[in-house]
């Protein structure tokens, strides 16, 4: 099995996400567009869906990918995905892409491009980047703090308040993974149980000690 961190944000780095209600249609999409099936609609529209819910309505699929990580920013998003079928990557991304901009443009009355280019895709090729990317996805909400918007350079004041707003930010895969059931019904924690028995207490001695220095050349954002 390969694992490809996949990644995109908003041309000219404009909002991909204005509301609550943008976010949880896309993480609707996620779900949805997840089938090797073709999609009925597109468009469709997140309307009656409860934003509290964790849950979306099951289905019979044959998925394209497992998800095994995502975080949503106001102008991009992080996967971290493998394949179920040849190609499944470049098809899901593709309809994400499609679904997402027919939906933003017809809410937000705006029409054109939204992501800047296709969707990219990184391999996880190493050990250590394998044990470093999860949780890379999961701190960049940080950026919204002002005392952990600097941990990409090894700055954080306090351990304890960037933990907090972690457990405050419902637009990632963290709570999942920390045993609380956020949006299950995306997500496959697997991968990662055995590596990570206890992903709360992980991420809270790597808070203390967090290092990027020898990961910097890995990311591309």
């Amino acid at each position: 099995m390969e694992l490809f961190h996949v990644y995109n944000r908003g041309v000219e780095k404009r909002s991909i996400f204005a509301d609550d209600r943008d976010r949880v249609r896309f993480i609707h999409s996620l779900y949805e567009f997840n089938d090797i099936a073709s999609v009925n609609n597109i468009k469709h529209h997140f309307e009656n869906k409860d934003i509290a819910s964790p849950y979306f309505e099951e289905r019979k699929r044959k998925q394209l990918v497992d998800i095994h990580g995502w975080c949503l920013m106001d102008n991009h998003f992080h996967l971290l995905l493998s394949e179920h079928v040849e190609g499944g990557i470049a098809e899901f991304t593709r309809k994400l892409g499609i679904g997402h901009t027919h939906y933003y443009n017809e809410r937000h009355e705006r029409s054109g491009v939204l992501f800047q280019g296709r969707t990219k895709k990184k391999l996880i090729d190493r050990e250590a980047y394998f044990l470093f990317i999860l949780h890379y996805i999961h701190l960049n909400p940080l950026d919204y703090v002002d005392d952990t918007s600097d941990w990409r350079n090894r700055s954080i004041k306090g351990a304890t308040k960037a933990l907090s707003h972690l457990d405050s930010y419902r637009w990632s895969s963290f709570l999942d993974y920390c045993g609380q059931k956020n949006f299950p019904s995306v997500i496959t924690t697997e991968l990662f149980a055995d590596v990570f028995k206890d992903y709360r207490k992980e991420i809270t001695e790597y808070l203390k000690d967090i290092d990027l220095t020898d990961m910097q050349h890995l990311l591309h954002e």
